[in-house]
């Protein structure tokens, strides 16, 4: 006897009972016939699964080569810009002295460029040089990098000294 403490076991029991004596009642062409459309339908939905299955991979494949491209295209968008913006503020920099407001005489003004954009030797076209000022450049929202503040803060803290060096 077959163990039957499950309801799926009683179930699929019951149905193999009914399905056997279906099966004596048919004639042995007819059992075949019916073996032979199963095992079609079930050849039929194998296949059906499997090109699904490599349809989908396909299409999954497709979409991940689509939203690579995207983020491609998106990426070098973005270094366009971020190109665009450097240069600009690079023109900017060199420009600046010459733009109204500036805070020093531009002829006393000498570009560095990094770590800051222009020293000031304030007196210079007089002869006497009075003041040193420091002066970066900055346009739209843009901060101040970490190198930037640690130059402001040591010129405000007075950590500027003169060293005379000489070659012999």
């Amino acid at each position: 006897m077959p163990n039957l403490s499950s309801p799926e076991h009683r179930l699929f029991f019951c149905m193999n009972i009914i399905y056997a004596k279906r099966m004596n009642s048919l004639s042995v062409q007819t059992q075949y016939w019916i073996m032979a459309i199963s095992i079609i339908v079930f050849a039929i939905t194998i296949i059906t699964a499997v090109l699904a299955y490599k349809a989908g991979k396909k299409h999954g494949f497709l979409d991940a080569q689509v939203s690579e491209n995207e983020r491609m295209e998106h990426a070098r968008k973005d270094a366009i810009e971020r190109s665009r913006a450097v240069l600009s503020g690079q023109i900017s920099e060199q420009l600046a002295p010459w733009l109204p407001d500036f805070p020093v005489n531009p002829s006393d003004a000498r570009f560095i460029g990094k770590p800051i954009d222009f020293v000031a030797f304030c007196g210079t076209d007089e002869g006497s040089v009075s003041e040193i000022v420091f002066v970066e450049v900055k346009s739209g929202k843009s901060a101040l990098s970490y190198v930037e503040r640690s130059v402001r803060d040591a010129v405000v803290g007075g950590h500027v000294r003169w060293v005379e060096y000489r070659i012999e």
